[in-house]
């Protein structure tokens, strides 16, 4: 496993982290097969672990809890996030700061996080959704700074909406946002654009979330794949994205290296991007996660696949299905 500053925050955290949507609120999430899958992560060197409270409910963070306390010799980094209080994904322009994250609401949260995590201090605490005309006021300021003063978050985030990378440029700018996580993939190359140079010149932390595109970049999804009831991949790709991602992803087949799947390049590409602290592909079972974190052992992609790469750029606007 390689590592990577984090920062400003000085941490050495693993290029491949791993995301925690997957542990609740999913299908298919059996916890005798989570745990193991958590467990070989960490023997295999990740110590970055990105939750939230809105996965499950809390149950999510729950089970990285159990995680922290199976590996008590562990340096692990744990990431949550504080759910928008009016429970809307992505936060909208028109939506009022105290309607999603007013001051006593973001402390009640972190709050419920301490105590489902266990643990007497977060160490990135992030905001599930933003919006950049928040950036100057100053409830948020007022809450995240007690916190941080009462030793009980020792970093700020920003998960950024989908689709919407420059969402968040002003926020930066007020010097209290420590860590950016947006959707960063061979599709979404847009942060690229401002938000890598703004976090480049302020030294705050990239997490690069979505790497598979939902899972369009393993490869596997064909234009009659189904999920089941409840799932939430089954209303994200709707027949008109579906069918757009399929013929994308065949697109990128000639592409993949001899030997190579395409979630490795996927995850391959992330990483030869040094502007990316880490990358936090979702993970159930042992296999995904072997193969997950093999693909941290130095080598990036070749500069003439990269720049081949470029060019499978995909600019998209949010929709109502793609929330």
């Amino acid at each position: 496993m390689q590592y990577r500053t984090f920062g400003r925050t000085g941490w050495q955290v693993s290029e491949i982290g791993y995301g925690m949507w997957g542990m609740a609120g999913w299908t298919g999430s059996e916890e005798n097969e989570v745990n193991k899958a958590l467990d070989r992560a960490i023997e295999l060197g990740c110590n970055f672990f990105d939750t939230a409270w809105a996965y499950g409910d809390g149950l999510s963070e729950n089970i990285l809890n159990k995680t922290i306390r199976r590996h008590p010799g562990k340096r692990l980094y744990v990431a949550t996030k504080v759910p928008p209080k009016n429970r809307q994904w992505p936060a909208r322009p028109h939506f009022k700061l105290d309607e999603v994250f007013p001051a006593d609401y973001i402390i009640d949260y972190t709050n419920k996080s301490l105590k489902n995590l266990g643990v007497e201090s977060i160490d990135l605490q992030q905001f599930h959704v933003w919006d950049d005309g928040w950036a100057q006021l100053d409830e948020w300021k007022e809450a995240i700074t007690k916190l941080s003063d009462q030793g009980k978050v020792q970093a700020w985030g920003i998960s950024v909406n989908r689709w919407e990378p420059e969402n968040c440029l002003q926020t930066l700018g007020t010097g209290l946002i420590d860590a950016v996580q947006v959707i960063y993939n061979i599709f979404d190359q847009a942060p690229e654009d401002k938000l890598f140079p703004l976090c480049r010149e302020k030294n705050i932390a990239v997490i690069a979330r979505v790497p598979f595109d939902e899972g369009t970049l393993t490869g596997t999804l064909t234009k009659s794949t189904t999920f089941p009831a409840g799932d939430w991949r089954a209303s994200y790709f709707v027949p008109e994205n579906l069918q757009a991602s399929v013929d994308r992803a065949d697109a990128l087949k000639p592409l993949v290296p001899q030997g190579m799947t395409m979630a490795e390049m996927a995850l391959r590409f992330i990483i030869s991007n040094p502007d990316v602290a880490t990358t936090i592909p979702g993970m159930r079972k042992v296999k995904n996660v072997e193969s997950n974190m093999g693909t941290s052992d130095g080598k990036g992609l070749p500069d003439k696949l990269l720049h081949a790469l470029k060019s499978h750029r995909w600019d998209r606007q949010p929709t109502g299905w793609s929330q």
